[in-house]
């Protein structure tokens, strides 16, 4: 009882003499939002203080990783049970302790400050009058030309004493959360039609192909083009140990029919029919395949990433669709992650009710539960889609990169499209100079999560008009490649991209990218003319929402071939590709470049480059390497 007193005494003593200091702030309106008016003083906020998480330093975080995951680390292979990682990451006691202490003695009802069982969060519901005392700020309604409103403040402020112990407070500067959430109008965009990355259309192809043809890849790829490029020709052995995953937002999903008709024209390895195969429907956050919007632009992406994934892994080996977000509110990344690793659902105060959805959804016909830890991650997981780094805050973006970290500890590959504009953003918005996108924006916009140094990005390559299908192929020009704004180098890249600058200096000023910041993507594949169905037509599309399954089949199918000898599966990527033993173990990209922000982009070069990354697999002499791997 004394040791409490004590503690609460130092702890008050600290806030009395600890000054008040700038924790966050906004530096510009995201494009299209306008601030209307003072949010109502007695509007009660879900207040959530994310408490900081031990031993997520970046530095730490890749120290970490690259103990099991270079292939001259003497623990290569060796990951993390969950335990051990939500164990080693968990916040410490005087967190908790630190920052409920200051609530209660700022004022608010004890009874009021909630703790979450795993002490990642401290939680309390505020009136807007309170929340305001208790940062410094203001909050306000802001509104955006389509008419949606979202409440926000500024910036905020902590105690000096809290900030150590404090990684971000929700709801605060970040954008994209509702007043009031509609059926008709979802809390997140991914899923939305034209959201994030989106695959580019082209005009209707024939219904009738021959599946084998590899004289017209350079017009359209199927995947005989694919295995022809890669030279990808692996049939499973240890299907039962293995697992690929792909991952889906509500309200975009597949159609059943759409997926037995490319099928009936696109057989798999041997000959192998997957007419009638379905993907194993694995739903997180009330997730479903949809039936009520069945068109083009809510099925296309889905329909694209499935049907190829499982046509190159063939019918022996199950593909999960992560099908992710209940049709009322819909779903995020973190959303995503929360059911992958219990622990995340409260490290540094869960899910961002400003950018996430918040589920148990109390809409009529919401999910009604909040999935946490209930989903084991497949050893690869692909996804097609990507935000803008920009829409998000800092805090935010390194919140969810330490988590692609932990899952790389536990043995998971997450694979993400670099995007589709050059080195433009979403929407082709580039950077102004406070921050803001526009269109004629003269600094590139990166997209994350491919920026996050703990996932490995995808670019998109294509097979030059005229060309076969054994010639080399030039990057696309639509392959988003660059640098992070806001996550540093790490060192498994710092040579490669060193190299790089040095050989091709950029033709236009250092100002508009950070050359000294983690850069993206790590290797890429084929984006161009892909044949994919939706509503019972075959189209052909573009993006690198294409190259992310595709490389995620291959690695899988080396994750196979590990496990049926007793090995375990190769984990994160990224040490290993850049290390000197796997030199030469990718096809160079040496023609091309991304346009966009008024420039001709990166250009592709010999070696890494920010457009293709360190170029396409070639699949045997990657099996070969990973295989000889402990």
């Amino acid at each position: 009882m004394l040791t409490l007193v004590l503690l609460l005494a130092a702890s008050t003593s600290a806030q009395t003499l600890s000054p008040s200091v700038l924790h966050a702030k906004r530096s510009h309106l995201p494009a299209g939002w306008s601030r209307v008016r003072r949010h109502a003083q007695d509007a009660v906020l879900p207040l959530r203080f994310g408490l900081t998480q031990s031993n997520v330093e970046m530095s730490t975080l890749e120290r970490l990783l690259n103990d099991v995951s270079h292939p001259e680390s003497v623990n290569y292979g060796k990951h993390w049970t969950p335990e051990r990682v939500a164990e080693h990451f968990a916040p410490t006691e005087e967190a908790v302790h630190a920052v409920t202490s200051w609530i209660v003695g700022s004022g608010l009802p004890q009874e009021r400050v909630r703790v979450s069982k795993t002490k990642g969060w401290v939680m309390v519901n505020a009136s807007v009058a309170e929340t305001e005392k208790l940062l410094n700020t203001q909050y306000h309604v802001y509104k955006h030309k389509s008419g949606k409103e979202h409440v926000a403040c500024e910036a905020y402020h902590l105690p000096a004493h809290i900030v150590p112990h404090v990684a971000l407070v929700t709801p605060s500067i970040d954008f994209n959360a509702m007043l009031a959430k509609r059926a008709s109008d979802p809390t997140h965009k991914l899923g939305q039609p034209g959201a994030g990355v989106s695959l580019k259309v082209g005009s209707q192809i024939s219904s009738t192909m021959n599946s084998d043809d590899l004289d017209n890849c350079d017009v359209t790829i199927t995947p005989a083009c694919v295995r022809a490029l890669y030279d990808f020709r692996y049939s499973p052995v240890a299907a039962h140990k293995n697992s690929l995953g792909i991952a889906e937002y509500t309200p975009q999903a597949y159609r059943a029919a759409d997926l037995d008709l490319f099928a009936k024209n696109f057989t798999s390895l041997g000959g192998e029919s997957l007419v009638g195969a379905r993907p194993v429907l694995q739903s997180i956050q009330g997730g479903v395949v949809q039936h009520i919007n069945v068109s083009f632009e809510f099925n296309v992406e889905s329909n694209f990433d499935l049907a190829y994934a499982m046509n190159l892994v063939t019918g022996k080996q199950h593909v999960t669709l992560y099908q992710v977000g209940d049709f009322e509110i819909g779903g995020s990344f973190n959303n995503f992650l929360d059911a992958l690793d219990g622990s995340y659902c409260t490290f540094e105060g869960g899910d961002d009710p400003t950018t996430d959805s918040i589920y148990p959804d109390p809409l009529p016909g919401g999910y009604k539960a909040h999935d946490c830890g209930t989903v084991k991650p497949a050893y690869v997981i692909s996804s097609s889609y990507a935000d803008n780094e920009a829409d998000l805050s800092p805090a935010y973006a390194i919140r969810q990169c330490a988590e692609y970290a932990k899952l790389g500890l536990m043995g998971v590959t997450v694979l993400y499209s670099s995007g589709d504009n050059g080195v433009a953003g979403n929407d082709a918005l580039c950077l102004n100079p406070d921050g803001s996108q526009t269109e004629d924006g003269q600094r590139f916009n990166p997209l994350f999560p491919g920026t996050c140094a703990f996932v490995t990005g995808v670019g998109g390559t294509q097979i030059n008009p005229g060309s076969k299908v054994t010639d080399p192929e030039s990057a696309a020009e639509l392959s988003s490649g660059g640098f992070s704004n806001y996550f540093p180098i790490p060192d498994y890249q710092k040579s490669a991209v060193a190299g790089y600058l040095k050989a091709n200096p950029p033709p236009f000023p250092s100002a508009v990218y950070n050359a000294t910041s983690r850069a993206f993507p790590d290797i890429s594949s084929n984006a161009v003319n892909f044949t994919t169905t939706a509503e019972g037509i075959f189209f052909p599309v573009s993006g690198t929402s294409a190259s992310s399954p595709v490389v995620a089949a291959m690695l899988s199918m080396i994750n196979d071939a590990r496990l049926a000898v007793g090995k375990g599966p190769i984990g994160f990527i990224n040490p290993t590709i850049y290390s000197a033993a796997f030199k030469g173990a990718f096809n160079d990209i040496t023609d091309g470049s991304n346009p966009g922000c008024g420039t001709p982009g990166f250009a592709a070069a010999k070696g890494y480059d920010p457009v293709t990354g360190l170029g396409t697999p070639n699949f045997p002499k990657l099996l070969k390497l990973w295989l000889a791997l402990p």
